[in-house]
């Protein structure tokens, strides 16, 4: 009898070492991108979603009378951002780049309305939220996006044109414009988001191919503007002191990083199990917000953590790969700087839980509560899905998959398009 060919197991079945290979072969299909990002973002959703409910329930039973108050809340939320997501998805680039200029314009008027009494609400020593009646909006978060779209389209003009060689047309208006929406949001006291915005506006420099010298110099400089936004605020040199002197007062500065911590490390390996949490139960502030992730590990443990990582991870690598294979500059850029977003974002809210940053107040992307957060971040989701079917031979594997399940529902309607 022939002996089975190596790296094959008895009955032909590819071994271990052809199972990996094909697994990694996986990643080169047209459509790893577009199902990475839409499996990444389902799922955090889901995770979100669970763990609001988790962590909210006994402050909203004590506040409200019902444990479900912030979770419907948030299904409103989802159910306004999904259909916004899968508009996206189906928008063509130019229509991300006509809306550049319109979102600057408005992420500049409503950040000045932050600022105005009456209208501005504040909130853990930051102005960050518009009260218009029934809902409380937070205009950062449409900032971020507008320097995003607004930053790729103006670099991508500026490099079709040839104007990037020296330092003068590359930073100009770029800089001041990013300023701007930077300087209104420090003036809310928000150090959180002025670092997202920071981070964005990098990542634009460093995909467009900023000189070596300027990219430190502009690093240097973001550097030098969170120190300055740190030691100009008292309450911020308390988190720093307190981040640096873990062992401080652990009933006021240190309060919410330690039973943060008491949290994920009495979760363990396999977590106490969902809604067994003990932390919810009015000692860890913000447990549905900025500390969500604390909610995760204690009820998760090290397995739950693992996984929300590994889902940032390949959203990240799905960001990039897209950045990397199109080749419009304008998509190149936009792709980079949505993804710099929400990774940089969910970095640093990981880190102040676990300790090695201090607190921001950042929420952690499509799981912590908070619409005004939810709702661009899947508008931004969608677009790397459109970006996605750009991706060389994308198109043609999307029309030999078949009309998707939307598509196929209208149908059974007789609502689909002939």
């Amino acid at each position: 009898m022939a002996a089975a060919p190596a790296g094959e197991e008895d009955g032909g079945r590819p071994g271990p070492r052809e199972q990996v290979v094909a697994a990694i072969g996986l990643l080169d299909r047209p459509l790893t991108s577009y199902y990475l990002v839409l499996g990444c973002t389902v799922m955090l959703l889901a995770l979100g979603l669970t763990m609001v409910l988790s962590a909210s329930s006994v402050s909203q039973l004590q506040a409200t009378g019902s444990a479900y108050t912030l979770f419907q809340k948030q299904a409103l939320w989802m159910a306004i951002g999904l259909p916004g997501m899968w508009v996206a998805s189906r928008l063509p680039v130019k229509t991300f780049r006509a809306l550049a200029y319109p979102l600057l314009l408005l992420s500049v008027v409503v950040l000045a309305m932050v600022l105005v009494p009456g209208l501005g609400r504040s909130a853990g020593g930051a102005t960050r939220w518009v009260d218009l009646g029934p809902v409380q909006v937070q205009p950062s978060e449409l900032a971020k996006l507008a320097l995003v779209l607004w930053g790729a389209d103006l670099l991508a003009r500026k490099e079709r044109l040839g104007q990037l060689t020296e330092w003068r047309p590359l930073l100009v208006p770029l800089m001041p414009g990013a300023g701007i929406l930077i300087l209104l949001v420090m003036m809310g006291s928000d150090l959180g988001t002025t670092l997202v915005l920071l981070t964005i506006f990098l990542a634009l420099l460093w995909v467009v191919g900023a000189p070596g010298r300027l990219f430190v110099g502009m690093t240097g400089l973001v550097c030098l503007l969170v120190s300055i936004l740190i030691i100009v605020e008292p309450y911020r040199m308390q988190r720093l002191t307190g981040f640096l002197d873990s062992s401080g007062n652990q009933l006021t500065t240190n309060y919410q990083g330690t039973q943060g911590l008491y949290a994920v490390a009495s979760g363990g390996l396999f977590g106490t199990g969902l809604g067994e949490g003990r932390a919810k139960w009015d000692y860890l502030p913000e447990a549905e917000t900025d500390f969500i992730f604390a909610i995760v590990a204690e009820e998760f443990g090290l397995v739950g953590t693992l996984v929300v990582l590994s889902l940032f991870g390949l959203l990240a690598y799905a960001g990039l790969r897209i950045a990397r294979r199109v080749s419009d500059p304008f998509t190149r850029l936009a792709a980079a700087g949505a993804t710099a977003w929400l990774v940089v974002q969910a970095i640093v809210n990981i880190g102040a839980v676990i300790r090695v940053l201090p607190i921001t107040g950042i929420p952690l992307p499509l799981v912590s509560y908070g619409g005004s957060a939810l709702i661009p971040s899947l508008f931004v989701l969608g677009m790397l899905l459109a970006f996605a079917k750009r991706e060389p031979g994308a198109r043609q594997a999307l029309s030999a998959r078949g009309p998707g399940p939307v598509v196929r529902a209208l149908s059974w309607l007789g609502l689909a398009r002939r």
